[in-house]
C-alpha cells in the first residue's frame, strides 16, 4: 500500500488485528471483527471510530462568516455561535464539489470538515475563492485528529471521562472543553444515524485519547468500528456519500439536499439552481429496495422496460433491515415512489421498486 497516508492511530488499529484497507489515499481499518457485529455494536449500544483522514480547513478574519455564506450554500449567517450547518459546496456550474460541515465560533472564526479524498482540492478552491474577502485559510488537517463516539449509549460512556457535561450540548453543536483531560472540540454530529459524538484534538494527544475510549467500551458492550460498519450505517440512515451518492457533476437538488440550499443568499453555482428550479430537475436520488433476490451495487444499471433509466450511487445487505437497500440516481419520471424498476446485476435484471427514506431511523437527536 505505497504512498498511503496514515493517521496518527495506525499502529492502534494494526494492534488490534484491524484489516487494513486503501480509502481515498489513506491506509484505514475496514473492520476489526466483522463488519456485522461492529455495525449492531453502534446500532444497540456504542462504537468509536478513527475519523482523523477528514479535512479541517480554519478560516479567521473580519470576513469570515461572510465568506463562508458564498462558498457554501447553506446560511451560517443564520446559525449562532457554538452551532453547526451541514451544506454542500459547488463549483460554478452548480455541481458539488464537496459536502462539508461548518463550525460557527464566531462571525470572525469559522472551521470547515471537509471529505479526506478532497482536502488538497477544496483547500485550493477555498483559497481562490477567498482572495476577494478579509481572511486567512489554514488547511489544519495535519495537525488534527477526530474520534466519532456514536451509539445510543455514547453520551454516558463519553461522560465518564468528561469534563463538559455533555447533555447540555445539543445535536448540531459544539462546544471546548477536556475530554480524559486532553483539550479537544466536542461536536454532537455524526455519521451512522445514531446519537453520538464527534471529537476532534490535537494529533499528539489521539493515542491516550483512543486508548482510554477502547478500554471504557467493553464496559458497554461497545466496538472499535471500521469504514465498512460506518458504510452501512450512514446508508441504513440515508447520510450520502461524496464520490458516490453525489459527485462535481449533480448539483444538490438532484441529491436531495435541497433543505441544505438557501436561495435566498448569494453562493457560487446559484445561476444554475435558479435554473433547474425553472426548468424542474432531470433527475433525482432516491431509495429503492429490491423486490426479488439481488444486491444492488454503485454504478449498476436501471432500467424501466428496455430504457436505461438511472444508476445505482450506494447499495449494500443491510445489517439491521436484512435486506438489500439502495440510493439510485433517477431520470424524471422514474423517481416517483412506488414506481416499478429493473437493476441489472450480474447481467441480469431484478425487480425493485422506489420507497421513501430514511430506510433506517436510529437514536440520533433532531436538529432544533
Amino acid at each position: 500500500m505505497g504512498n498511503l497516508k496514515r493517521t496518527p492511530l495506525f499502529e492502534e488499529h494494526v494492534r488490534l488485528g484491524a484489516k487494513m484497507v486503501p480509502f481515498g489515499g489513506w491506509e484505514m481499518p475496514v473492520w476489526y471483527s466483522s463488519l456485522k457485529e461492529e455495525h449492531n455494536a453502534v446500532r444497540n449500544n456504542v462504537g468509536i471510530f478513527d475519523v482523523s483522514h477528514m479535512g479541517e480547513i480554519d478560516i479567521k478574519g473580519k470576513e469570515a462568516a461572510k465568506f463562508v455564506n458564498y462558498l457554501i450554500t447553506n446560511n451560517v449567517e443564520k446559525i449562532k455561535h457554538g452551532e453547526i450547518v451541514y451544506s454542500p459546496m459547488l463549483n460554478e456550474n452548480g455541481g458539488i464539489i464537496d459536502d462539508l460541515l461548518a463550525y460557527k465560533y464566531s462571525d470572525t472564526h469559522v472551521l470547515l470538515v471537509v471529505n479526506a479524498s478532497n482536502i488538497e482540492k477544496d483547500y485550493n478552491w477555498i483559497l481562490k475563492q477567498s482572495e476577494k474577502f478579509e481572511v486567512n485559510v489554514t488547511n489544519i488537517s495535519d495537525e488534527t485528529a477526530q474520534i466519532a463516539v456514536q451509539g445510543p449509549k455514547a453520551e454516558e460512556m463519553l461522560q465518564e471521562i468528561s469534563g463538559v457535561d455533555l447533555k447540555e450540548i445539543s445535536y448540531y453543536n459544539f462546544t471546548e472543553g477536556r475530554i480524559n483531560g486532553i483539550k479537544c472540540l466536542i461536536s454532537r454530529t455524526g455519521y451512522t444515524g445514531e446519537d453520538g459524538f464527534e471529537i476532534y484534538l490535537d494529533k499528539e494527544a489521539a493515542v491516550p485519547m483512543w486508548r482510554k475510549l477502547i478500554e471504557l467500551l467493553s464496559k458497554y458492550d461497545g466496538k472499535p468500528a471500521g469504514l465498512g460498519a460506518r458504510d452501512t450505517l450512514r446508508l441504513e440512515a440515508t447520510y450520502l456519500l461524496y464520490g458516490n451518492d453525489m459527485t462535481d457533476e449533480i448539483t444538490p437538488f438532484e441529491a436531495g439536499l435541497k433543505w441544505a440550499v438557501d436561495m435566498e443568499k448569494d453562493f457560487i453555482g446559484k445561476e444554475t439552481l435558479l435554473k433547474e428550479k425553472e426548468v424542474g430537475i432531470r433527475r433525482r436520488l432516491k431509495g429503492i429496495e429490491m423486490l426479488e433476490k439481488g444486491i444492488p451495487r454503485h454504478g449498476y444499471k436501471i432500467f424501466v422496460e428496455n430504457e436505461e433509466v438511472g444508476f445505482i450511487t450506494s447499495g449494500t445487505m443491510s445489517p439491521t433491515l436484512e435486506k438489500p437497500i439502495a440510493l439510485a440516481m433517477l431520470n424524471k419520471p422514474y423517481y416517483k415512489k412506488d414506481t416499478e424498476i429493473e437493476v441489472e446485476i450480474r447481467g441480469k435484471r431484478v425487480k425493485a421498486k422506489v420507497i421513501k427514506t430514511p430506510f433506517y431511523r436510529g437514536s440520533v437527536k433532531n436538529r432544533k
